[in-house]
């Protein structure tokens, strides 16, 4: 199927790239203070002009001065049908210009590639879907069923400012979705010329960040002082630091890996997965994260000043649990951390998880290997979150679809909130071919 523009209008796959570009130049770094967080609702702003311009409607819901989210549904020819929601998230995380060869907010092409914060995190996808639809509508294409599109503020900090948000106060703008595809999946990993697996994800881990609190003696820094709470917290997050969790597989990670080794010709040891996974590339880093909890500290805070032992102290730690292990996860911190250190959440949301199955899957499998003869679909964990957490709990059955074909030497899981993120400009226009394919035949 080959989509085709209307007279005097460019075609999608030409239009995202100026669209993705667009995006890339709006800063929307989500620092995780409202004060200091920026663009997202000038991004939300242009995403509802985008869709104007051909006719859509959307709706726009502000969580707090600044912080928008934008929803609209385009109705199907079959109203009887479950609604699709497609979600994307208008944030990212900050960037350092000093760190990147560009400008991160440059929106630069270069080497056939788009540079800039948000590129593959998660813009590219926001630029694919509206290419896809804006075409629609100047060609006059009806989905089979509704697409509710839900471009979404604060993912990168949980989302309590955007998809918790709209889930908690305006969820009949969700109505009737049955299914949704958001971040991080669809994207390939090539075995060799004539085979690249495309990583579907049907699940992902829960999030648990913790804030560790040790109290002491408050004193003078020249004193002998038995009783310091930055010593009793430092000691404890070292522990936690080098902390290693026992494996658990669950049913997405070991199909993953029993599929991926076969194809690699490589042996599938259950009792030993970490050796099949050292030989998976770049993108080891993300599947060795999911055969285990995790817990990384992140932030230490403690005293005012130079000379004064302060009273308290505090760390956070940054926790993903596997499905059904976070309550697990707090009692094997609880016994590495020790019983004089306080543990508070911050942030709690369960992790998710799907079956590789069902009418959706087939669709997304079908466009892939349109575009793509050589594509093989594969479920898969992500080791980190995205929007599905909120969404999910309205019952809707998630995954990750973000569809883009790789450089085969591209490390794409060192991109996301890394320096120099980037996003190739064939792989954006494969996305919307097969895009358009999926939401047609879904």
């Amino acid at each position: 199927m080959t989509s085709h523009a209307a007279p005097n209008h460019p075609s999608a796959t030409d239009e995202v790239v100026d669209i993705c570009r667009d995006l890339l130049l709006i800063d929307t770094s989500n620092t995780g203070d409202n004060a200091t967080s920026a663009g997202e609702r000038v991004a939300a702003e242009y995403v509802a002009g985008q869709l104007a311009e051909v006719g859509i409607t959307s709706e726009l819901r502000e969580s707090a001065p600044g912080r928008t989210s934008l929803v609209a549904r385009i109705p199907g020819t079959d109203p009887g049908r479950g609604a699709l929601l497609v979600h994307g998230h208008l944030d990212v995380v900050p960037a350092d210009a000093s760190e990147w060869s560009v400008h991160p907010f440059s929106g630069e092409l270069r080497d056939g590639y788009l540079w800039g914060r948000g590129a593959i995190d998660m813009k590219d996808f926001d630029a694919m879907v509206l290419a896809v639809v804006r075409q629609w509508q100047r060609t006059g294409v009806r989905p089979p069923r509704d697409i509710v599109l839900a471009y979404t503020a604060d993912e990168e900090a949980g989302g309590d400012y955007g998809a918790h948000f709209l889930v908690d106060r305006h969820r009949e703008l969700f109505d009737g979705c049955t299914e949704a595809i958001g971040e991080v999946g669809g994207f390939s990993y090539s075995v060799n010329d004539d085979l690249r697996l495309y990583l579907i994800q049907t699940a992902e881990k829960g999030l648990d960040w913790l804030r560790l609190h040790a109290k002491g003696r408050p004193g003078h820094g020249s004193m002998v002082h038995d009783d310091n709470a930055v010593t009793a917290l430092a000691e404890a997050v070292a522990r936690v630091g080098r902390h290693s969790f026992p494996v658990v597989l669950t049913p997405t990670v070991r199909t993953f890996l029993e599929q991926v080794s076969e194809l690699l010709g490589i042996e599938f040891d259950p009792n030993d997965p970490e050796l099949a996974i050292a030989k998976l590339g770049p993108i080891a880093n993300i599947v060795g994260a999911t055969i285990r909890n995790t817990a990384n500290p992140t932030r230490l805070e403690a005293g005012y000043k130079d000379n004064v032992i302060p009273g308290r102290a505090s760390a956070t730690i940054d926790c993903r649990s596997l499905p059904g292990q976070s309550e697990l996860l707090l009692e094997q911190l609880r016994q590495v951390i020790g019983p004089e250190i306080e543990v508070e959440y911050t942030h709690r949301q369960p992790a998710v998880e799907t079956t590789f199955d069902g009418d959706l899957v087939d669709a997304m499998s079908a466009a892939l290997r349109a575009e793509d003869p050589g594509a093989r679909p594969v479920p898969y964990m992500l080791s980190g979150g995205t929007d599905a957490k909120a969404f999910e709990r309205l019952g809707i059955r998630c995954f990750g679809f973000a569809p883009l074909r790789l450089p085969a030497d591209l490390n794409f899981s060192a991109l996301f909130h890394g320096i120099d993120e980037r996003v190739p400009v064939d792989g954006l226009q494969f996305g919307v071919r097969v895009l358009d394919r999926f939401l047609r035949g879904s």
